[in-house]
């Protein structure tokens, strides 16, 4: 089956095709046939980048005003005489859609085929994530207007894999009628990721579902820790929103609340201003002066020995620590601790630093095998005296949206 992918953002458009059916499931051969990104959605000057295994790579700068005509500069690559996709070269060679849904609030707790009643939800809940269900309802409506009403078109969730949280874990101790009344609660984020990196888990280890008892970390611009027992997640470190938790790229994370009144009164600034500098001016970019991006602060401590970036970077590691010893207590110990995303998958020394100081924890890394395993690389990291092994898993968000569209559409049900 070859499934479009998509993942809009307000002025963007991620996608990727990708050949799947349920014994490419079963044995991870699935397919990636091309992934691309248009960017500057909404003006005249949009950046399109296209790659495909056996084509040149496309880039082009054009007008794409709105997510409709971005969808429509795909089909436009595919048709080009240049282009050549195995088994694809017109609309009718998709079977079907996938849609990253950043907030299923609590009612999806799964991922569904859509429908006009969900569209209709997730209208009714733009309220409680304003800065993502329009967004991904814009790349939905774009999808039915290019593809038709034929090809089936599939709605997966950053927030379902987090809907398994108990009670005492998802509250926010607030009044309760603000949760009666308005939902106000943990929904935690980048559940695609830890979902992945849970089922990953399984493969390399030949765990079931039941034994899957993980500490998984998506480390990259965004971050978030998540307790994994039993195959299910038990807490998480994103809440209401993406910018609770650990310290981010630009996001600040946890936050004494009274921090954001104070600053509104000395620099006279409205809510919607200090929600955009705890949002995009914080985090290590906000400490370090520099940068959000990682590579930068490591440049800057090793060749000017910068005394913000080195605090940034302990801020960072020191945060990710105290999760992890959390999340042991939360679960009464864990079996291994997965690193995953940009960070996650390539800062060695970040890794390194997480976990130095965790050994009477059980936690032991190998410095040679941390070292060793970069740039895509799937592995364990751990000395072998380690009682919680530590793993480097790449994750793939698309390939999980890509499985979830082709089981819903096919009815099997989605077990992992």
């Amino acid at each position: 089956m070859n499934i479009l992918v998509l993942n809009c953002g307000s002025s963007s458009l991620k996608f990727q095709i990708i050949e799947t059916d349920s014994e490419k499931i079963k044995t991870n051969s699935d397919q990636e046939l091309a992934k691309g990104v248009i960017e500057k959605v909404g003006t005249n000057e949009a950046i399109i980048s296209i790659k495909a295994p056996g084509n040149e790579n496309y880039k082009a700068v054009m007008p794409v005003l709105d997510h409709k005509i971005a969808l429509n500069r795909i089909i436009d690559w595919i048709k080009l005489p240049t282009t050549h996709i195995n088994g694809i070269k017109r609309l009718q060679d998709f079977h079907a859609i996938g849609h990253r849904t950043v907030h299923g609030t609590e009612h999806f707790n799964s991922s569904v085929k859509i429908t006009k009643e969900v569209i209709k939800e997730l209208e009714a809940n733009i309220e409680i994530a304003p800065l993502h269900n329009p967004a991904n309802l814009k790349g939905i409506e774009a999808a039915i207007e290019v593809f038709g009403e034929d090809i089936p078109q599939v709605a997966i969730f950053d927030t379902a894999f987090h809907l398994t949280l108990p009670k005492h874990a998802f509250m926010y101790a607030i009044p309760l009628k603000y949760y009666n009344d308005y939902k106000i609660r943990r929904y935690g984020f980048h559940g695609t990721s830890h979902r992945y990196i849970a089922i990953r888990y399984r493969q390399l280890t030949n765990k079931t579902i039941e034994d899957t008892n993980i500490i998984s970390l998506h480390l990259g611009n965004g971050a978030s820790t998540t307790a994994i027992k039993n195959g299910k997640s038990i807490d998480t470190t994103m809440g209401f929103t993406p910018l609770e938790g650990l310290m981010m790229g630009t996001r600040s994370g946890d936050l004494d609340p009274t921090v954001i009144e104070f600053i509104m009164k000395k620099e006279n600034l409205n809510i919607s201003e200090a929600i955009t500098i705890l949002n995009k001016k914080s985090g290590v970019l906000g400490i370090s002066d520099i940068s959000n991006d990682m590579r930068d602060l490591f440049k800057a401590v090793n060749e000017n020995n910068d005394e913000k970036a080195k605090l940034a970077l302990e801020m960072y590691t020191y945060r990710n620590k105290k999760y992890i010893g959390a999340y042991l207590a939360a679960m009464n110990g864990a079996d291994a601790i997965c690193f995953t995303a940009g960070v996650g998958e390539n800062a060695a020394n970040i890794r390194r630093d997480i976990c130095s100081g965790l050994e009477s924890l059980g936690i032991e890394i190998d410095d040679e095998l941390n070292n060793q395993m970069v740039g895509g690389k799937e592995g364990i990291i751990s000395k072998p005296t380690s009682k919680i092994k530590i793993f480097v898993i790449p994750t793939n968000e698309e390939l999980m949206l890509a499985r979830d569209t082709y089981c819903i559409v096919s009815g099997i049900d989605i077990t992992e």
